[in-house]
């Protein structure tokens, strides 16, 4: 896979190195799975193949902005799949330093939280804060 890095545990799961991870989707560009450590109801993640450390790696061009959306639709997709009767959805990412693995990955929750305090990792707050999907979109918007 060209862009891995072989330290990183999601280029590992993206590679199929990692056996364990059931993956939820896979197609050329991404592969979704289950967060290992729950905060909501459902709680996915969908990462790229290609080894990107962070939202601030991406640039506003056709082909960040492209993946970007993908990464939106295919959360969408699982969430409205396997949690179709939860009232709300999130979705979004981490900006360093606050992010836990340094490779890409767009948060999916069906809501509620679980536990209820755990919405607190999810707070929008300003430039270290959890970005929005829609939001992280228009900011990159070509």
């Amino acid at each position: 896979m060209a862009g891995a890095n072989p330290s990183c545990v999601f280029c590992s799961i993206a590679s199929k190195s990692i056996s364990d991870t059931p993956l939820l989707h896979s197609d050329d560009k991404v592969v979704a799975f289950q967060d290992i450590n729950p905060s909501a109801f459902r709680h996915y993640l969908v990462v790229p193949r290609a080894h990107i450390p962070t939202v601030k790696d991406l640039q506003r061009n056709s082909d960040d902005y492209s993946l970007v959306s993908h990464m939106l639709e295919v959360g969408k997709m699982l969430l409205h799949r396997d949690a179709p009767h939860s009232k709300q959805y999130r979705f979004g990412f981490h900006q360093p330093p606050l992010n836990s693995v340094n490779h890409l990955h767009l948060h999916c929750f069906a809501l509620p939280y679980t536990p209820r305090w755990r919405y607190i990792k999810y707070l929008s707050v300003g430039p270290l804060g959890f970005i929005e999907a829609e939001k992280f979109l228009e900011k990159i918007k070509p």
